[in-house]
């Protein structure tokens, strides 16, 4: 059979689908032909209804799946619609939208099936069984409606990663991809994680397993890890087969978490490859013998998801349980091998007031991490944080179903005096963070600040198109003096200390 993917990434970060490279390679080795499309900005223009339609039907597949996150749901809507009032075939939907929002997606009578979790086994069998005109109705996984009916089928067990064909880069235009990413290119070691943070689809993931399978946490298995030969042999064929590679970014949930692993890695990866990388870490699972094999392999970054610099935030909204002391140890530990810090931090949380965004910012001017990357918080449907936000009253529909990223502007209502503050923050927090962190530019930072937050709206409406501009001609100027700052760099919502950037140049 002909199978295309599709996966909707307009309006945001390039990413690269990992599920989809590993359920394309299972189809491959069954006999099945695959192709792929990634409707993103940073590649190519997106297509009009004229051009997609032509392309479907130059293709002529068996059956379309989708791969959606939540914020592309609108437009993996439409793209639907198109196809539903065009060709009469499969269409399925999967990612992790249809994991949390499987009824709601079928509701829409736009998608046939869906396939919730991992779904390398489930969506093969799938194909198998359309194929040879078999019964689909008890595969695991999968959701469909029967006679006006929604049925969500239980899972199966986790796939065993060990067990998997290697990724399918075939069907991917991934030099594009690579010259796009400027050269850094993502890999992944392992899946899951063990917390459960209230904003994140892990816990619903979790859950859902767990009540399927009837089974503990342990027995479950969520972590799980490719063996270590398996993540150098891909570093190998990346290496021997695509050129510009400058880094290769692991997006692990929890990088190191496993400390023999961790070690395992990093002897091997120093034999077959000299370029560095960059891991997620977590401060629980973070010490100095990770941080000196990390630095001896050529680990270039270190990235943590600190998210608040509010304890309250950080403990009662969103689960994660961890002091500011801990948090600067672990930045230190990073800085002291040498390594590059990163900190995931997030504004906008059902009943963060003022207060709490300041000692997020102030927490930061005093951590003094090597680069910090801000989004709004985003309430997933069915996560912990998406009850508390309805429960809050902070939810605006309209506004969530309309954005397509985490980092334009915050989904919830918080009224208009804190809604304009955030968008200022959100807009430029670099120079926020600069007010607050003693440095010898602080003072400059400290009088925009207070300029900022003193705006109306119809003030701060002139003048925030212009600030990433300003902020350009302010870090030149501070380059030239070498005076120690953040500037925004490499995107929009991205804070870099200038220790890093000059020298980078």
């Amino acid at each position: 059979m002909k199978i295309l993917f599709i996966y909707p990434n307009a309006g945001s970060q390039l990413g690269f689908n990992y599920g989809v490279a590993h359920i394309s390679a299972v189809l491959k080795e069954a006999g099945h032909h695959v192709e792929f499309r990634q409707l993103c900005e940073d590649l190519e223009p997106l297509p009009t209804k004229d051009e997609f339609i032509a392309d479907l039907k130059d293709m002529n597949p068996d059956i379309i799946g989708f791969s959606v996150v939540t914020n592309q749901w609108q437009y993996a809507a439409q793209l639907a619609e198109w196809i539903k009032e065009t060709l009469d075939i499969p269409l399925v939907c999967g990612g992790i939208h249809a994991t949390i929002a499987a009824k709601e997606i079928l509701e829409t009578r736009l998608f046939d099936y869906v396939f919730l979790g991992e779904c390398e086994n489930a969506f093969s069998e799938f194909v198998e069984k359309i194929d040879s005109n078999e019964d689909i109705e008890h595969i695991r996984n999968m959701g469909f409606v029967s006679n006006g009916k929604i049925k969500i089928n239980p899972v199966r067990p986790l796939p065993d990663l060990q067990a998997l064909p290697f990724k399918d880069y075939d069907i991917f235009d991934f030099q594009n991809i690579i010259d796009a990413k400027d050269g850094w290119v993502g890999v992944m070691a392992s899946r899951g994680c063990p917390f459960k943070c209230t904003y994140c689809f892990n816990h619903l993931m979790v859950k859902k397993y767990r009540t399927d399978l009837q089974c503990s946490f342990r027995d479950l298995k969520y972590i799980r890890h490719f063996k270590v030969e398996q993540v150098i042999d891909e570093i190998v064929f990346l290496q021997k087969n695509y050129k510009n590679i400058s880094m290769f970014i692991f997006d692990d949930d929890l990088f190191t978490f496993n400390r023999d692993y961790v070690i395992e890695f990093c002897e091997a990866y120093k034999k077959v490859s000299s370029l560095p990388f960059v891991v997620n870490g977590h401060i629980g699972f973070f010490d100095r013998d990770r941080a000196f094999h990390l630095a001896d392999a050529g680990c270039e970054i270190v990235k943590f998801g600190v998210e608040s610099g509010s304890n309250k935030i950080r403990s009662k909204i969103m689960n994660r349980h961890m002091s500011n002391e801990k948090i600067i140890k672990s930045i230190d530990l990073v800085h002291r091998y040498n390594m590059h810090s990163s900190v995931f931090i997030m504004i906008g949380l059902p009943y963060e007031d003022r207060n709490d965004v300041m000692d997020t910012i102030t927490f930061l001017g005093r951590l003094k991490p090597g680069r910090f990357r801000w989004t709004f918080f985003f309430p997933f449907p069915g996560t912990v944080s998406y009850k508390m936000s309805i429960d809050g009253g902070y939810v605006n529909v309209n506004k969530m179903n309309s954005l397509l990223n985490f980092t334009d502007s915050s989904a919830l209502d918080f009224k208009e005096e804190h809604n304009l503050f955030l968008e200022k923050v959100g807009r430029i927090m670099p120079w926020f963070v600069n007010a607050y962190a003693d440095f010898e530019v602080s003072p400059v930072y400290r009088e925009k600040v207070k300029e900022i937050v003193q705006m109306d709206r119809s003030e701060w409406e002139k003048v925030s198109p212009s600030l990433h501009d300003e902020d350009k001609r302010l870090t030149l100027q501070f380059q030239r003096e070498n005076k120690r700052h953040y500037a925004v760099k490499y995107n929009p919502f991205m804070g870099v200390i200038s220790d890093y950037f000059m020298n980078e140049n």
